[in-house]
């Protein structure tokens, strides 16, 4: 596959991350999902030609070197910027090899992925969880699969994807969804929300962290925007018409699911908390417990 040069793989240490994580890594650079509303084609992001995936160069190595130089142990995210699971993956395998590699040096793992091919790393995956914390964060948007098709037209079926969450959690991961973007007039309705709330709770998940509503700013509107001519005909001016050029479009439901979410989350024990969701997939792992390790 295509590749592109690359100095450093993983961050450097940064504590109370998102999700709580430590380091964060990218072994692919673009993504072929082909997301509408992806905040990475962002211009501030540098990335040209988002949809066209690259390996970066020596990544395996690199990271070998860095894990070895790091003075703290911690947790690695991955999937902040290009998706780790991408279909080249199945062949490449820098995720699975990356993982083995953290599992080595003591670190934990926290993927975000729009895959189902996640689960064939179940088994390192739960390697890793026997000293470090794992989180597994599957993005589901809808569970409408039509409609997914012609919002995320590349990724696995959101099907796919809550089989992979049941698969994950049975094999006795800490796994939840991602519920972001929720796109405004698109999934913003009462029954998308809670019809994934139900099928999430029904594969085992642990939680769900939402975001109703989504960023749009220069390159990554006029991608949306095109895609919303082709798709959604009038759609684009409905968002002009609420948001302008806007960097944050809040759902105009936003309270009123947040409300209808919650309670049914609670309803079901489903974390949607930042707090409470690092609290619990970190509980019983101690900074010294990793030292040791």
């Amino acid at each position: 596959m295509l590749t592109t040069p690359a100095k450093t793989i993983l961050s450097g240490y940064q504590k109370n991350g998102w999700f709580g994580t430590d380091y964060s890594m990218n072994l692919y650079r673009g993504c072929c999902h082909g997301c509408i509303y992806c905040d990475s084609r962002s211009e501030c992001y540098r990335i040209d030609d988002f949809d066209t995936v690259r390996a970066k160069e020596n990544a395996l190595p690199l990271l070998r070197d860095e894990l070895r130089r790091k003075m703290k142990p911690g947790v690695v995210m991955t999937g902040a910027m290009s998706d780790p699971y991408n279909p080249f993956e199945k062949e490449e395998k820098l995720t699975r090899h990356a993982l083995e590699l953290l599992d080595a040096y003591g670190f934990g793992a926290a993927i975000a992925t729009k895959s189902d091919l996640i689960v064939r790393d179940i088994d390192v995956l739960s390697d890793i969880a026997r000293h470090s914390p794992v989180l597994c964060k599957v993005t589901v948007t809808t569970c409408d699969d039509e409609l997914a098709a012609k919002i995320e037209p590349r990724a696995p079926s959101p099907s796919a994807r809550l089989e992979a969450i049941r698969r994950l959690s049975g094999a006795g991961l800490f796994t939840g969804v991602l519920l972001m973007p929720v796109l405004p007039f698109l999934e913003d309705s009462d029954d998308s929300v809670l019809s994934l709330v139900e099928r999430a709770a029904d594969s085992g998940a642990r939680f769900i962290y939402p975001a109703f509503g989504m960023t749009l700013r220069q390159n990554q509107r006029q991608y949306y925007f095109e895609r919303l001519d082709e798709r959604f005909p009038g759609m684009k001016e409905r968002y002009i018409a609420r948001y302008g050029t806007r960097y944050s479009c809040v759902s105009p439901r936003a309270k009123q699911l947040w409300a209808l979410f919650t309670d049914r989350c609670r309803e079901h024990g489903l974390l949607y908390k930042m707090q409470d969701i690092v609290s619990a997939y970190r509980q019983g792992y101690s900074t010294e417990q990793l030292r040791l390790f």
